[in-house]
């Protein structure tokens, strides 16, 4: 290699031999110990949540006292620092679908979906619930431990179109409701129902679960940062607690795609305006 680049290899002795130079030391700001008990009481309620979710309950926290909002890339130091990131999700192979799934204002698609949740003593919890595809709002939800059929879903259509359009007996303009293939969705009952009270049935293409990623995200997060975090012996202390967890998540769980705001957050701020 000298000869080729026609240097003397003691040139390149001792240009290996040079220290390399020193990584800056990790920077820290005098009030940082502040914060941190404020970070480990949302870890420690919230353990599922990220740094971007963390940031938003103690800037919502910071606020309610009249304190300065912090950055967020702060927060990813300090949670890095004291090692309280989350473990980074491996990739995963995803179809793709062509689809458009948020809408632009409110009211213009419901997505639902179902989930069962297990509880320890081998029963088991079915869940439903209709979600807006704009304010991320659980509009309603309905839960049996006998499945759910297709007159429960015609009742959370009709409990959705009440909580939207108080006493209306259909919607206003027509109003998407975006579901997978499932029986209780396809029935034709079902559809008829829902046609007549203004919704627009619509269903996935079959083996394209992307197509409902709102509520398919919805059911992740259900089961993520409430059933897991959460005791559940028996199918009657999981149905005492569900309308806890969605109330929860409608009230204060921050939601990327709002701006880090919840739902009924985002809801405020676009009504105010």
């Amino acid at each position: 290699m000298a000869r080729v680049l026609d240097v003397a290899r003691s040139n390149l002795i001792e240009q290996l031999k040079k220290e390399k130079p020193k990584m800056p030391r990790t920077m820290k700001k005098a009030d940082d110990f502040r914060l941190l008990p404020e970070i480990l009481a949302i870890t420690g309620s919230r353990p599922t949540y990220g740094y971007r979710r963390v940031t938003a309950m103690l800037n919502r926290a910071l606020a309610e006292s009249g304190k300065p909002r912090v950055n967020q890339k702060r927060i990813y130091r300090i949670m890095r620092q004291n090692k309280l990131l989350l473990q980074p999700y491996g990739r995963r192979p995803s179809r793709t679908h062509d689809g458009r799934i948020i809408t632009l204002s409110r009211n213009m698609r419901w997505c639902s979906d179902g989930f069962s949740i297990p509880c320890w003593n081998g029963d088991r919890v079915a869940v439903a619930f209709a979600l807006d595809c704009h304010d991320r709002e659980v509009i309603s939800w309905i839960a049996s431990t006998r499945g759910i059929n297709g007159a429960m879903i015609r009742d959370l259509m009709t409990e959705s179109l009440l909580n939207r359009f108080g006493g209306a007996l259909r919607t206003p303009h027509s109003v998407q409701w975006l579901s997978d293939n499932g029986p209780c969705y396809a029935a034709h009952e079902t559809v008829a129902f829902g046609r007549s009270i203004g919704l627009e049935v619509c269903t996935t293409a079959p083996y394209s679960p992307e197509s409902n990623g709102m509520a398919e995200a919805l059911v992740k997060t259900i089961k993520r940062d409430y059933v897991a975090m959460n005791d559940v012996p028996t199918a009657t202390d999981v149905m005492s607690k569900l309308a806890g967890w969605f109330e929860d998540y409608n009230e204060r769980a921050p939601h990327k795609g709002l701006g880090m705001k919840s739902p009924r957050e985002y809801i405020s701020s676009i009504t105010a305006g």
